[in-house]
């Protein structure tokens, strides 16, 4: 099936010929409860970034003046953007070259080297941050930022790549070289292009994780504005200084969405009728084979063999010395999954109004519906956190320290992730089914619940599990908003290596390590292996 990438990253099927018309959508009155929910949806998605800049704007212009015009704040941008500007070249160079030689190539056991290749999204960075300082305390700095950053995060150029590539028509290749361009040529007119939308979205991802990041700088020892907000939280939070660095966050992270779209382009890489989508030839390693063998071996092993050996490790000595205290830990893990189901739960329910308003009743307003969700969630989980504490205490006291403050924060943070899949689905769905129903006499939730939600459930599920897997692992804003009395084991574990005692933090790494691998491939076989 034809692909183009959503501004997440993410690779959505086209909905193309044999898909619903504009104009067949449009034949019917749009229902404004479904325009009533997904405003709602977008005024809850843009609440944060209203707050940020309301007390940003209310410090003043000298006070704005003399706060971001210090030393430490271009010391803070300048960390800020050149970790961003070397760690995204690298991801998008190692995802890349490891997609083309997974889908591309006669590489043995692809399917394996996909599995492994999507393992360190079930590691969180902050805890290969934690392996890796364990063992080698002289990763520091820059240098250990880069390195951490880098192998954590590819697989977010990796995936969208990988699910092109295996895509990608061979007749279209076959054409070029017809037309005299050589086998280099024909990849760069031809392949190039159509990966030029799937690299860029996950290019942004790397980069707006960067934005966000905590743990890994943190335990770096490198001062980003994500690491200066948070402390200036937990020694005593000034509106001022703290929603000015804040604000120019969110202008990092506007700019790095402007960024994407420019680097994106218009060009039209779907598929104009529906044809007969010939299967890529595999090309042939040869003497490469070996060296290509090895590249992603050292690859795998740095991303996941070494940390997650070094976490095994830590777990053996906690065991040994009997250090595992089963209480906390089975409690930290139980109110992960309740967390994390909760927000999962949240947003795909959010994320369904605005699909659907995209899909059944395409329009100015529901395309730009659509782009807040991708605006707000580009925040970091910091800046969220800190906006929502504000909206709590000064409208809303009684959700203060609940889990409902907390699960209104990931759904905010990760409701693209919702969205992609209910999109991914809905355009699946033929229409035709739809209208038939609805010419029977069925109401339209009965339509709904009986002809459309069978057919995109597949769909919801894996954008529940993103929004799961994601949750399971957050940190900074689970630090802000976890009530009181509840931890996670993200926030375990943080509140352990925060005091270097890795053997106490090794049962919590390893339990997110294992809650999150199976989700890891059963996003491999629903993203990848379907394609």
């Amino acid at each position: 099936m034809p692909a183009f990438s959503d501004p997440s990253g993410a690779v959505l099927p086209y909905d193309g010929p044999g898909a619903p018309s504009v104009r067949a959508r449009r034949s019917t009155p749009t229902p404004w409860l479904v325009v009533v929910a997904a405003l709602l949806v977008a005024v809850l998605m843009l609440a944060p970034v209203l707050v940020v800049f309301g007390q940003a704007t209310a410090a003043g212009a000298a006070e704005a003046s003399r706060l971001l015009l210090r030393p430490r704040t271009a010391e803070l941008l300048r960390n800020t953007l050149v970790l961003v500007v070397l760690t995204v070249p690298i991801t998008v160079v190692l995802g890349c070259a490891a997609a083309w030689l997974v889908e591309r190539t006669t590489l043995a056991a692809a399917g394996v080297w996909r599995t492994l290749l999507l393992t360190p999204l079930a590691i969180p960075a902050f805890v290969s941050s934690y392996a890796w300082t364990s063992v080698l305390p002289s990763v520091q700095g820059l240098g250990g930022a880069v390195f951490v950053t880098a192998l954590a995060y590819y697989p977010f150029v990796f995936l969208p790549a990988a699910a092109l590539l295996r895509a990608l028509d061979q007749g279209h290749l076959d054409a070029a070289r017809s037309l005299g361009a050589s086998g280099l040529g024909a990849v760069l007119r031809v392949v190039a292009p159509q990966l030029r939308p799937a690299v860029a979205g996950g290019a942004l991802l790397v980069a707006l994780h960067l934005l966000a990041e905590f743990g890994v700088l943190q335990m770096m020892r490198f001062p980003t504005f994500t690491t200066a907000i948070l402390q200036q939280f937990a020694v005593g939070f000034s509106n001022s200084a703290g929603s000015l660095l804040a604000a120019t966050l969110v202008v990092l992270c506007l700019g790095l969405l402007a960024v994407e779209v420019l680097l994106r382009g218009r060009a039209r890489i779907s598929r104009l009728g529906p044809g007969t989508r010939q299967q890529p030839v595999a090309h042939r390693l040869g003497v490469w084979t070996v060296p290509a063998i090895g590249a992603l071996a050292i690859l795998v092993g740095l991303s996941v063999v070494v940390p997650a050996g070094i976490v095994l490790r830590w777990l053996l000595r906690a065991i040994s010395a009997g250090a595992v205290d089963a209480v906390p830990l089975l409690s930290a893990t139980g109110s992960t999954i309740g967390l994390a189901v909760l927000a999962g739960l949240a947003a795909t329910v959010a994320a369904l109004p605005g699909a659907w308003l995209l899909h059944r009743y395409p329009s100015r307003l529901a395309a730009g519906l659509e782009r807040m969700t991708y605006v707000a969630s580009a925040l970091p989980g910091v800046v969220i956190g800190l906006a929502l504490v504000t909206l709590a205490v000064q409208w809303a006291r009684p959700v203060y320290q609940t889990a409902a403050l907390a699960v209104a924060a990931y759904t905010v943070l990760f409701l693209p992730r919702a969205m992609v899949a209910w999109r991914s689905g809905l355009a699946a769905a033929p229409t035709e089914l739809v209208e038939a129903s609805r010419s029977l006499g069925v109401s339209g939730p009965g339509t709904f619940a009986r002809v459309v939600l069978p057919l995109v459930l597949p769909s919801a599920l894996t954008g529940f599990v993103l929004v799961f897997l994601a949750t399971a692992t957050e940190l900074t804003a689970t630090l802000l908003l976890a009530p009181t009395g509840t931890e996670t084991l993200a926030t375990a574990f943080w509140s352990a290596s925060d005091e270097l005692d890795y053997v106490a933090s090794a049962p919590y790494a390893a339990a997110m390590i294992a809650l999150s691998a199976p989700l890891t491939v059963l996003l491999r076989r629903q993203i990848l292996d379907q394609r």
